[in-house]
């Protein structure tokens, strides 16, 4: 599914009461308010695609470190999931990554997100380990898989 350019718009503070919702139907452990303000403030590349009736559908959050982007937030609503959203929106950071000359994009997701691990694997992601205990659980918790797509050499996602 190709992006429309027109619906998809950097990140604004203003998005964050139609965000926040969404955040908190996908995740077990949303990010806050704070989360999302704190990233705007920091600079960090924001997105956010809205659907033909203006309604926010899939948004992501990265951050640039020297010559790496590092995904922090990536999240399509729990109803858009499964349409090629997020190969769209995926293909969309990865594209930034290039026009900033970034060699690599890194991201963690979840152990137990097969479908997260499947799409990002399916782009051309590779995983290259586990971070323990990373993310906050029900009942303690989870490791997250590192995972990385190499840019100069990539042919996913072009």
């Amino acid at each position: 599914m190709p992006l429309q350019q027109a619906l998809l718009q950097p990140l604004q503070g203003a998005d964050l009461d139609e965000l926040l919702p969404i955040e908190a139907a996908a995740y077990s452990h949303p990010w806050t308010r704070g989360n999302f303000i704190d990233s705007l403030s920091a600079g960090y590349l924001a997105f956010v695609w809205r659907d033909d009736a203006a309604q926010l559908q899939a948004y992501y959050l990265a951050m640039a470190v020297v010559d790496e982007l590092h995904l922090l937030n990536f999240t399509v609503h729990p109803q858009r999931q499964g349409q090629g959203l997020g190969r769209a929106m995926l293909s969309h950071l990865v594209a930034q990554a290039r026009a900033r000359a970034c060699s690599k994009v890194w991201l963690e997701v979840r152990q137990s997100n097969a479908r997260a691990r499947t799409l990002y694997a399916r782009n051309g992601f590779v995983e290259l380990g586990l971070r323990r205990g990373y993310y906050p659980a029900v009942d303690g918790r989870e490791d997250a898989v590192l995972m990385a797509l190499a840019l100069e050499d990539s042919h996913g996602l072009d």
